[in-house]
């Protein structure tokens, strides 16, 4: 397996950066809530088999320019363009939480960009009927139990490196979470139900059995809507970020169901 390398590409004029590590077909991964502030165990585990390419979004740690994007459109628009500096199109892509909000409308708009489609709990719908938490309603210090089952899982992805500057640290997770809100607020919908059914990509959805953010009724409404090869994935002792809390059976079904396509 190769080592971690970093790279920026430009969106809109500002920089984004771009880790890759691992060698094989490649699998891009969008980060959820919060954004990818540090390499993780769920990254290590895709990276055994596939070449993985984590580009950051704008305003997330690591990406710039969330500033200049002003409507979902540009959100949207920005989210293509950098997955294609990132050498993704036509790619395999996986997704978490808001990341796979904005990756599921690329599907649906460019539908021929994503082979196959893994989306972790993505935003982008309001539910009315089910059980569905605004997360920019909490305070800071209710994240890590909102988001994952084992509260330290988040705590260990948030915890600041020893060479990292204290106060930048900690300013790129506020900016994380405003980034969030400026593409989500108020509770999460941006018309993404109606663009479903655009999808062509075979799309697995994997939601934590303990989501405490988008509940598992918002999950089979997710589903509904997809018109293409779909499956729904439940994993156990996990929350909304999947990843974190049970990393090795989230990658276990993230790449069984991209090698579904060869």
């Amino acid at each position: 397996m190769s080592e971690l390398s970093e790279t920026t590409v430009e969106v809109n004029g500002h920089a984004c950066r771009v880790w890759r590590k691992g060698s094989g077909p490649r699998l891009g991964f969008v980060a959820g809530f919060g954004g990818q502030p540090r390499w993780s165990p769920f990254l290590d585990a895709l990276a055994q088999t596939r070449e993985v390419v984590v580009p950051s979004l704008p305003g997330f740690p690591g990406g710039e320019g969330h500033h200049s994007l002003h409507t979902h459109l540009d959100w949207v628009l920005a989210t293509r363009d950098l997955l294609v500096a990132a050498g993704l199109e036509g790619c395999d892509m996986a997704a978490s939480s808001v990341g796979a909000g904005l990756v599921a409308e690329v599907a649906a708009l460019w539908p021929r960009s994503i082979r196959r489609l893994a989306l972790v709990a993505p935003f982008g719908l309001f539910v009315s009927t089910t059980e569905q938490v605004d997360p920019w309603a909490q305070t800071s210090n209710a994240y890590a139990a909102l988001m994952c089952e084992q509260p330290e899982r988040y705590a260990e992805l948030n915890e600041r490196p020893e060479d990292a500057d204290p106060v930048e640290w900690a300013l790129a997770q506020i900016r994380a979470v405003e980034t969030s809100a400026r593409i989500y607020f108020p509770l999460g919908d941006t018309g993404l139900k109606q663009r479903l059914p655009r999808i062509e990509a075979p799309t697995l959805l994997l939601w934590g059995e303990r989501d405490r953010v988008l509940s598992l009724g918002y999950a089979e409404h997710v589903a509904r809507h997809i018109d293409t090869a779909k499956e729904l994935r439940v994993i156990e002792g996990a929350g909304h970020l999947c990843e974190l809390d049970q990393p090795q059976a989230a990658a276990d079904a993230v790449l069984q169901w991209v090698r579904q396509g060869g």
